[in-house]
C-alpha cells in the first residue's frame, strides 16, 4: 500500500512539473505613436555685435535687445513670455603673426520668446529682425496638454505588443496567450521636426519685404511597453 501511495505521489509530481513546463513565456516590446498639433512655440533669437572694446560691444548688444523687447511688447507679446536666452562676451584674436593679438570683442545676447498663437510665429521673428536682431537660433514647438495623447500612445503600444506576441505564438505552434506581467518602458513627447521656415534674405527669389513663413510642427507622443505572456501549449 505504501509503495502504491509513493508511486501515485511521484506520478502526481511528474504530471505537475510537466504541466508547469508546458507553458512557454513570450516577452515582447510594443510601441505606439500619436501626432498632435503644436500650440506653443519658443523662438530663440537675438543679436551678435563686434566692437573694439568689450564694454561698447556689450552696450550695443544690450541696446538692440532692449529695442527687440520694446517692439515685441508693443505688438502685444506679454513681457512674461520674453526671457533671456543667453549672454556671451568674448575676445576675437588675430593669429596671423607669432604673437596673438586681440582685434576686438564679440557680444551676443538672445531672447526666448514664447508664442501661443501659431499664426504669429513668423510675425514675431520679423518684428525682432526689424528691431535689429541678426541671429535666429531656431523655433521649438510643444503642446500645452498631451495627457490624452499619452493615453492613446500607451493603448497603441499594448496593441502592438499583443500583435507581435500573436505572431510569435502562431509561428511556434503555441496556443492561447495570457498576460503574466506588463511594464511601461517610457512615454515621451517631442517635436516631430515637421516644420519649415524661410527667413528674409534666405531665399533670393523672395521680395525684400517678404515675411518669414512658419508652419507649426506636429508633436509626436511616443510610448513603449514590455509585456510577458504565458503561451499555452496547443492541445
Amino acid at each position: 500500500m505504501r509503495k502504491l501511495t509513493a508511486l501515485l505521489l511521484a506520478l502526481a509530481l511528474t504530471l505537475g512539473l510537466s504541466a508547469a513546463f508546458a507553458d512557454t513565456q513570450i516577452t515582447v516590446t510594443g510601441s505606439g505613436e500619436v501626432l498632435i498639433p503644436a500650440d506653443v512655440a519658443v523662438i530663440s533669437l537675438g543679436v551678435n555685435v563686434r566692437s573694439a572694446e568689450a564694454p561698447s560691444a556689450q552696450a550695443e548688444a544690450n541696446e538692440v535687445i532692449a529695442k527687440i523687447r520694446e517692439a515685441l511688447t508693443a505688438a502685444g507679446i506679454d513681457e512674461e513670455d520674453i526671457s533671456t536666452g543667453y549672454i556671451n562676451l568674448y575676445a576675437a584674436y588675430d593669429y596671423s603673426s607669432s604673437v596673438e593679438r586681440i582685434t576686438g570683442y564679440n557680444a551676443s545676447s538672445t531672447l526666448a520668446v514664447k508664442v501661443t498663437d501659431m499664426t504669429r510665429v513668423g510675425e514675431v521673428i520679423d518684428l525682432a529682425f526689424g528691431a535689429g536682431a541678426n541671429m535666429l537660433d531656431g523655433v521649438s514647438f510643444s503642446a500645452k496638454d498631451d495627457t490624452a495623447a499619452r493615453a492613446e500612445a500607451l493603448k497603441a503600444a499594448v496593441a502592438d505588443a499583443k500583435a507581435k506576441a500573436d505572431v510569435l505564438a502562431e509561428a511556434a505552434g503555441l496556443g492561447e496567450l495570457e498576460i503574466d506581467s506588463i511594464a511601461e518602458s517610457g512615454v515621451y513627447a517631442y517635436d516631430s521636426g515637421a516644420n519649415n521656415f524661410s527667413a528674409k534674405g534666405m531665399i533670393t527669389e523672395q521680395a525684400e519685404d517678404a515675411a518669414t513663413v512658419i508652419r507649426a510642427a506636429k508633436i509626436c507622443v511616443s510610448a513603449s511597453v514590455t509585456i510577458t505572456y504565458e503561451a499555452k501549449e496547443k492541445k
